[in-house]
């Protein structure tokens, strides 16, 4: 039997085990190991030739490097970089929207901030997905017109702040998101004909689902805390724990055994004696959401370890920057002008190598900045980083700033 006659679509609960370990071999996709060992494998396999797209000039690593550190230089002359995070994304006009909305609040502990936190933090970055060129937020209270990633983290926040995302007493939750509805994310996000966003209804969707697989998500604060060992939690449990309980709100997705797999997508460049033949993970939005996590549970008092078990972010600021500055070069120039899909080998096969990537830019950017990687771990590079320095060669190259590749977004994967 082959592993392609296990493959179905849709979101599935439960992997069943067919006693050929099927179900072994779909949760084997489901950590940042995998998507580690399957990215450095692209690679490879790129710089033997073995891709019909890509080619990779790893010469240019080291000047790619120097204008990573110049970029973290500049923005932290003294290299004090936070995590890369949506909290960032707070931080607007000069002000810290979460510390002001939780100095306000009055949660009775520690873990009732974490929850609410939680709350805001895994709705937030599942909206995170790229908004389109021309989407813009304008924030009353800041004063302040954000685009992009920081708009969208802006928008989410007055979104969770409005109370509009609870039917409860306290409205700085999330329990009722399957009664979101496109139209009142659309006028909460400011859409218009003037003002559209790429994906609105399928981000809709998304929380929707979000909402009845797992009820309040900050309730997975608790499961993740449960999993602490003597106050202390390996980060890579926390991606563990958001791939298995978040595996059913991903529409249209492959699952293995009815397990769903997430961010995970065919390539025919990688090969497998098993169920998981040809198979890529990448699950860059809940490694972005589990980044984000790190710092309320350890402000709940929960010591999160093994930053860099996780992996760099496949998404089309860092992979962009590869692309801009020439370590990944389209085989066919014309695939630049082209219309690409999320699924199409020759995305799959940029997003992948862009985590492998940036395992092997990280060093550089640590030996330029005089910094040793246990005091400068990869979340610290990409914030720093790899993700703003992508962005500055974006904006240097393409009016606007956007990505290289034109790629169809329903609004759930970049």
């Amino acid at each position: 039997m082959t592993g392609s006659e296990h493959f179905e679509r849709g979101p599935g609960h439960k992997a069943q085990d067919d006693g050929g370990g099927v179900a072994v071999a779909a949760r084997s996709l489901l950590s940042a190991a995998a998507v580690r060992e399957r990215a450095h494998e692209m690679l490879a396999i790129a710089l033997d030739g073995g891709l019909s797209d890509w080619r990779v000039d790893l010469a240019r690593l080291p000047a790619t490097a120097n204008i990573v550190a110049g970029v973290i230089r500049e923005r932290y002359p003294t290299l004090d970089v936070p995590f890369h995070a949506r909290w960032r994304h707070f931080v607007v006009g000069g002000r810290d929207l979460w510390a002001e909305l939780a100095a306000a609040a009055h949660w009775p502990d520690a873990q009732a901030k974490a929850r609410a936190a939680f709350d805001l933090a895994i709705t937030s970055v599942l909206l995170d997905a790229g908004s389109g060129p021309d989407w813009r937020f304008l924030d009353a209270p800041t004063c302040t017109e954000t685009r992009r990633s920081e708009g969208l983290g802006v928008a989410s926040l007055r979104l969770f702040q409005s109370g509009a995302l609870s039917v409860g007493e306290d409205r700085l939750r999330a329990d009722g998101l399957t009664g979101l509805t496109a139209a009142a994310l659309a006028d909460a996000f400011q859409v218009s004909d003037h003002n559209p966003l790429v994906g609105l209804e399928g981000r809709a969707a998304l929380l929707r689902r979000l909402g009845a697989a797992v009820g309040q998500p900050g309730d997975l604060f608790d499961v993740m805390a449960a999993r602490a060992e003597n106050g202390r939690l390996p980060a890579p449990v926390i991606l563990e724990v958001l791939l298995e309980r978040l595996g059913p709100i991903w529409q249209d997705r492959l699952t293995l055994g009815g397990l769903p797999l997430g961010d995970t997508w065919r390539h025919p460049a990688i090969k497998r004696d098993d169920a998981t033949d040809g198979l890529v993970p990448i699950h860059k939005l809940s490694q972005w959401l589990a980044y984000s996590l790190i710092e309320p549970l350890e402000e709940a008092g929960i010591t999160v370890h093994s930053l860099d078990g996780l992996t760099g972010l496949a998404e089309y600021r860092n992979g962009g920057l590869f692309i801009d500055d020439g370590v990944l070069v389209l085989k066919d120039p014309a695939d630049m002008a082209r219309t690409h899909g999320v699924g199409d080998p020759l995305v799959v096969g940029w997003r992948s190598m862009t985590v492998a990537l940036l395992d092997r830019i990280a060093p550089l950017v640590r030996e330029r900045l005089g910094v040793a990687q246990a005091d400068f771990p990869l979340a610290r590079v990409l914030e720093g980083g790899t993700w703003a320095a992508g962005r500055v060669l974006a904006r240097e190259r393409r009016d606007g700033g956007g990505p290289p590749l034109t790629i169809t977004s329903d609004g759930t994967v970049f």
